[in-house]
């Protein structure tokens, strides 16, 4: 069993960065690979990043491809994203996920959500 919990987010004007954090419990954490998530207000949840369990690998959504970074700390069971050059259509609710097979791409797939977090990009 693993629990996910985030922190981070907030308001911030376009053109700013924020940090967020995804902190696992449980000793298996780093046998599964981490991504993140978001969802706007009548949209779908929508793949973000993915960074493999060793971190030797990361995939990144078109549109934020080259402004968010996705890590992780094995050691800290966390993961992070921060995101820079943010803009006002990255306003939506983050969500981190825990996964061990199959398509990163597929919400569906994942084992285990944090709560989400409010992100609000203001033009």
């Amino acid at each position: 069993q693993v629990q996910l919990v985030q922190s981070g987010g907030g308001l911030v004007q376009a053109g700013g960065s924020l940090r967020l954090s995804c902190a696992a419990s449980g000793r298996t954490f780093s046998s599964y690979s981490m991504a993140w998530f978001r969802q706007a207000p009548g949209k779908e949840r929508e793949f973000v990043a993915v960074i493999s369990w060793n971190a030797y690998s990361t995939t990144y959504a078109d549109s934020v491809k080259g402004r968010f970074t996705i890590s992780r700390d094995n050691a800290k069971n966390t993961v992070y994203l921060q995101m820079n050059s943010l803009k006002p259509e990255d306003t939506a609710v983050y969500y981190c996920g825990a996964f061990s097979r199959g398509s990163a791409w597929s919400a569906g797939n994942y084992d285990y959500w944090g709560q989400g977090t409010q992100v609000t990009v203001s033009s």
